[in-house]
């Protein structure tokens, strides 16, 4: 049964206003989520600063540590399963909003011929290409209604890390482009009373004319299936680390999985968006032919492409142990490693792009020899200090056999690290 908080209230037509944090509409989910993450950085900087800890566990360092860990890792685990279902709510609200851009297109194409027919007249070929906009809005209307509860039109450009792929979405932008130009050519070549008009649009169609253009279309839909097919066997190899995202951003065609900006996905896609505008300007002025992409734009467009797959394959790697070392708090003894004992794991890539949230962090596990311990998390104002990237601080369980053991670690992703010799001594 939804709840709705104190002084919520249902505005016309039932959409609820105010405070509501029900979960029902896009606004609750994301209110909701929004103060659940805030609750839990409070709590977070709370323990930080050593508030707020149970009396029964506040004489231990070690047991005062693990309480902590514990309290952080299931707070988490509620803030984002709250997050996975604001996502769900809103890729179920997406297809309306596409429906909307698509049809705003078509509007603002309709407005555009009204504009610039005023000297020239209407001709049929202004026809035409409103019939195409329209046939083309009606097939990702109802592309969007099948899929509304995926995305809509925009599922097919959602990568298997739920995230939005750009090698997609430029794939996509060419082929509806391309799909929208034969058909415009189709409807005025159906429309075309003579024969030497027929054989003018027939020959429109000439790779003479639109090589340029065919040549950029079979390049981005060739790097848009290898970059999946790299992506997928590097993971496989443990070569790359995945971790999924809570749910799709358009900020994801410009970023990489940590939410950084990518100079490769950012020069990809605006070289694209470039090169669209100046065959959609050709096409304009010459409706009755492909439109002639230059060569030396092509060239352009394939090198762009280039760089966003060579980023591919340069991306990502194995997380990999340094060295192991036994952690020393000021004022101890040095010595050898024994049972009970903190041990410093120095490497990269212990936290995966994507993972730097708490309920991915507490996923991470140190190996050593039989013994699976997860690592704790360990607060600071604004952050954790355990784990990080290139550090990890775990405690030698009382389990682990006196001798000669492996450490290594799993990160979020799954991916495991090298085996790295330790000695644990009596």
């Amino acid at each position: 049964m939804a709840v709705r908080e104190a002084g919520a209230d249902t505005g016309a037509g039932g959409a609820h206003e105010g405070g509501c944090v029900c979960g029902d509409c896009p606004h609750g989910a994301r209110e909701g989520h929004r103060r659940a993450v805030a609750a839990f950085l409070r709590r977070r900087d709370e323990l930080a600063a050593g508030r707020g800890l149970p009396a029964a566990v506040a004489h231990s360092a070690s047991a005062s540590r693990q309480w902590v860990s514990e309290e952080l890792t299931q707070r988490a685990e509620a803030v984002a399963e709250q997050g996975r279902a604001e996502g769900a709510v809103r890729l179920a609200g997406l297809w309306l909003r596409t429906v909307y851009a698509v049809w705003g297109a078509v509007t603002a194409l309709l407005l555009a011929e009204a504009l610039t027919a005023t000297g020239a007249g209407w001709t049929g070929a202004r026809t035409a290409a409103l019939l195409a906009a329209l046939a083309v809005a009606g097939a990702l209307t109802a592309a969007c209604f099948l899929h509304r509860a995926c995305g809509g039109a925009l599922a097919p450009l959602i990568g298997e890390d739920n995230r939005i792929s750009t090698s997609r979405t430029v794939a996509a932008c060419w082929v509806l482009f391309t799909g929208y130009t034969v058909l415009l050519l189709s409807l005025r070549l159906a429309a075309a009373s003579g024969p030497a008009e027929r054989d003018a649009l027939t020959n429109g169609l000439a790779l003479a004319h639109g090589a340029g253009a065919v040549t950029a279309l079979a390049v981005v839909c060739a790097v848009a299936v290898l970059v999946r097919r790299v992506v997928a066997s590097r993971v496989r190899a443990q070569r790359l680390q995945k971790v999924p995202a809570h749910r799709p951003r358009a900020a994801d065609l410009l970023t990489d999985d940590s939410g950084r900006g990518s100079f490769t996905d950012i020069q990809y896609l605006a070289i694209t968006a470039v090169a669209l505008l100046f065959a959609a300007v050709r096409l304009a002025r010459r409706p009755d032919r492909l439109p002639d992409l230059p060569w030396g734009l092509g060239a352009v467009v394939l090198i762009s492409a280039a760089t966003y797959l060579a980023g591919k394959y340069a991306e990502g790697g194995r997380p990999v142990i340094h060295s192991v070392v036994r952690a020393r708090e000021p004022g101890d003894l040095d010595g050898p490693v024994r049972t009970g004992d903190d041990i410093e794991i120095r490497g990269s890539g212990f936290v995966p792009p994507g993972a730097q949230g708490a309920d991915r962090l507490s996923r991470t596990v140190v190996r050593i020899g039989a013994v699976d311990v997860h690592v704790p998390l360990i607060p600071v104002t604004g952050g954790f200090r355990n784990p990080t990237d290139t550090t990890l601080t775990v405690p030698v369980p009382a389990d682990v056999e006196p001798g000669p053991v492996h450490v290594q670690v799993v990160t979020a992703a799954g991916a495991a690290t090298n085996r790295y010799p330790l000695q644990v001594t009596e």
